[in-house]
């Protein structure tokens, strides 16, 4: 997706071990996906090619015995296409509707190694700290309610060493009629949900701030601008395990 049109810019990932489900109050954001569910199940990758090649970068960092953990993960489109890869994949949004249409898909390809479910980005519990080996979150940290709080629950559900991995439209790289003026009205009348008007700097420092060290950063768009940088960022390694 290339991100040079309203509707790309606020598009989301067309991409197990199991924790304990805490209940979550069904916020408006959730409430809009749950909407846009069917449609977006529907729509088409923008930019196939960026996409693929997004999905083999990632694939490079993943491994068989590693745990997954995908944030925003929409339909479950890119968790399918990675859970072969890896030891357990847990996929969650916070749309049921999203999660819905993803739990059909696997119906029909069954994979033991992946499992959707209904959870929020921002919120990581007890159980899920220190779990993972690899976070990811695919076009949809511009759209969390708080990024910070997002990036905190991704590092922590991180065990040392792990790698946060998020390819996310920067809006501020836009035309500046996009973030000021469409997206603000379109909120208005109920058209769009929360939409962050960042920066790769943004994001950067967003990661810096929870203690992350970024590993990498690369555009895979092939079509026009692009305004989505593929970050992977890493949790240091537990002091101990520094002299091993």
């Amino acid at each position: 997706m290339t991100g040079s049109s309203f509707s790309s810019s606020i598009s989301r990932s067309a991409t197990t071990t199991a924790a304990r489900p805490i209940r979550r109050v069904v916020t408006g954001d959730a409430r809009f996906w749950n909407r846009k569910a069917r449609a977006y199940a529907a729509s088409k990758i923008a930019d196939l090619p960026g996409y693929e090649q997004t999905l083999a970068r990632t694939i490079n960092y993943l491994g068989p015995q590693q745990d997954v953990l995908e944030v925003g993960c929409g339909t479950g489109s890119s968790a399918l296409r990675l859970a072969p890869f890896c030891r357990s994949y847990r996929a969650t949004d916070v749309a049921s509707e999203m999660i819905a249409i993803a739990n059909g898909k696997l119906a029909r390809a069954p994979d033991a190694r992946l499992q959707f479910a209904v959870d929020d980005a921002a919120i990581c519990d007890s159980e899920s700290a220190n779990r993972y080996d690899r976070v990811l979150a695919f076009n949809v940290l511009h759209l969390v309610e708080d990024l910070e709080a997002t990036v905190e629950a991704c590092a922590s559900a991180l065990r040392p060493g792990g790698l946060l991995i998020s390819k996310t439209p920067c809006l501020r790289e836009m035309n500046w009629l996009l973030p000021n003026v469409a997206v603000p009205l379109a909120q208005l009348v109920g058209m769009a949900p929360t939409v962050h008007n960042l920066s790769e700097n943004d994001l950067l420092d967003s990661m810096r701030h929870q203690g992350l060290i970024v590993v990498s950063v690369e555009r895979h768009g092939t079509r026009g601008q692009d305004v989505r940088p593929f970050i992977v960022a890493r949790k240091p390694a537990a002091p101990e395990a520094m002299f091993v």
